[in-house]
């Protein structure tokens, strides 16, 4: 439970259906540790006090688990390691494989839980032909975030509940207001929940602490010396405002070149790539294909998505050929799969051609 309107209606519908309940917020990122008086949006004492209310009017017990280290270990170590490799990560979903779905998974027996469930606008379907649980789209494409759940193994989500993969967002706001929980019009957090306001660059410098800054050189495609920049981690692909650069035309981060600390910047039409190639896919709807599987690939969030054919290689990766180019496919973020509204599996974006 993290506080938010969500997850309090998820708790509120499983009450309803007649489902014991354990309420658990999770101490993620100690916000007064390194950097005092700077809160993300997560793990706040008003979030906490927030989701005990609601556990207290519905009638359920509650707990607050410190999962700190982990979450250090597997999602905020991993994000500061991945922009200084030049990639951008995706640490919500790695969160959801490693933390929320991985240790806490692993802790809920020990309070007598057999399942977790979140405010995650995602749909499962048990598949009694296939013997699997298949994951959806959820009914409302606007909040759908199965994109961050490609992760997740079979036996995850056997044991996964996400009661508002139905729901549209006035609903679950709606059916706040008439249970009476005072988190019906709270806000909703749009960001990562452990960088502050002052964004990721800031926040990565703040974990470096004294690593010696690793300058480089801005190109364009040429090789043409542009400028210079102070660090690959303050980029991602097809970004094009902060590049320091005064050229009367805009451009945009077409590749980071981690191993010479080199940015490659180019015109809006040179964004765009034919392929991606996913090392380690994890397959979900279907068993890891022996050849080629026509889908529709989302490279990130608010991506709506395009046809492609997945060519699976002798290693267990695949490469994403797409029917038309796409641009700004950014190494680090995720490629999913889908076949209409069901995910058949997704992976990390290694590179893209």
């Amino acid at each position: 439970m993290s506080g938010g309107v969500d997850s309090s209606v998820a708790a509120l519908l499983l009450h309803r259906q007649g489902e014991s309940l354990v309420g658990i917020s999770l101490q993620l990122y100690d916000a007064g540790g390194p950097h005092p008086g700077r809160f993300g949006r997560c793990c706040s004492p008003r979030d906490f006090m927030d989701a005990r209310e609601v556990a207290e009017r519905i009638g359920f017990p509650f707990y607050v688990l410190n999962m700190e280290r982990e979450f250090r270990e597997s999602v905020i170590d991993d994000f500061v390691d991945q922009y200084r490799q030049g990639k951008t990560p995706l640490p919500c979903a790695r969160c959801n494989t490693q933390v929320k779905f991985g240790e806490l998974m692993d802790r809920a027996g020990t309070l007598g839980c057999t399942q977790v469930a979140t405010g995650h606008y995602a749909r499962l379907h048990w598949d009694p032909v296939a013997e699997r649980t298949r994951l959806l789209r959820s009914k409302d494409r606007e909040k759908d975030q199965s994109y961050f759940l490609f992760g997740l193994t079979s036996s995850q989500l056997d044991r996964a509940r996400f009661p508002l993969g139905d729901l549209d967002k006035q609903s679950v706001r709606q059916l706040a207001r008439e249970a009476g929980l005072a988190v019906a019009e709270k806000p909703e957090s749009m960001d990562i929940c452990f960088v502050p306001e002052e964004g990721y660059r800031g926040f990565i410098e703040k974990e470096l602490g004294e690593v010696p800054r690793e300058d480089g050189e801005i190109v364009n495609s040429e090789g043409k010396l542009l400028g210079r920049h102070s660090g690959i981690h303050r980029f991602t692909v097809g970004q094009r405002h902060g590049l320091g650069l005064a050229t009367g035309v805009s451009l945009y981060v077409l590749e980071i070149q981690p191993e010479f600390r080199r940015i490659v910047v180019g015109g809006r039409e040179a964004q765009t790539r034919g392929s991606c190639h996913v090392p380690a896919p994890n397959w979900i709807g279907i068993n890891a294909p022996p050849g080629p599987v026509d889908a529709v690939v989302q490279i990130r969030h608010r991506h709506p998505g395009e046809e492609a054919t997945l060519w699976p290689d002798l290693r267990g990766g695949v490469t994403v050929r797409f029917r038309d180019p796409q641009r700004a496919i950014a190494p680090g973020q995720a490629a999913v799969f889908y076949r209409d509204d069901e995910v058949l599996g997704g992976g990390t974006i290694q590179s893209a051609n």
